[in-house]
């Protein structure tokens, strides 16, 4: 049988983090978070995450073959999984493409990316909520919180149209009870 591997995607505040736990209990999967992956491997102090640590520190983004790196160790490690969510990865189409190569190569391609979709308005009611509650600093300012979300739109965009063009791409409503959005989420990972 196949991996069950889905790219979670969706705005600041759209409910990621919060989903993608009822998804990993309701599916037995991995969560590979790129930050969480990235912390782990700079800690670890092995050859990626110093070579990551070189980039940070001259104000530079970490390269994608890096990050491509440190996800193809977490899946090496947790070869019997059934499945991942990538939850903030990719971030580019370039990003897209070497994650397919990659998963390709296994016969293991992303199944679907399901796209929390949530309006703005609401977007920034949650995140000032989060702000009050989480002490996050880029949730307690309005204008922030919108600035984040323009970031989102403009620079994701692009994905959700390579991931349409694979018949890939599912939009979710992310609008209503915990319930009903995991409901919609896992109807639409059939």
């Amino acid at each position: 049988m196949s991996k069950l591997n889905i790219v979670l995607f969706g705005p600041p505040g759209a409910g990621k983090g919060t989903q993608s736990n009822f998804l990993i209990e309701k599916f037995n999967l991995v969560h590979l978070s790129t930050g969480d992956l990235l912390r782990a491997e700079l800690k670890a102090e092995t050859e990626l995450g110093l070579a990551a640590k070189e980039l940070m520190d001259n104000g530079e983004l970490v390269a994608d073959n890096i990050v491509i790196g440190m996800i193809r160790n977490m899946m090496e490690a947790h070869n019997e999984a059934p499945g991942f969510i990538f939850d903030g990865f990719p971030r580019t189409e370039a990003q897209a493409q070497a994650l397919d190569e990659m998963l390709n190569a296994k016969s293991e391609p992303i199944v679907a990316m399901l796209s929390l979709e949530v309006p703005e308005e609401e977007l920034v009611k949650r995140l000032l909520e989060r702000g009050k509650t989480s002490g996050r600093v880029d949730d307690q300012e309005e204008a922030t919180a919108r600035k984040r979300i323009v970031v989102y739109s403009r620079e994701t965009s692009p994905l959700k149209d390579y991931y349409k063009a694979q018949g890939k791409y599912k939009a979710i409503d992310g609008v209503g009870s915990l319930a009903d959005i995991t409901a919609r989420l896992v109807k639409a990972i059939g």
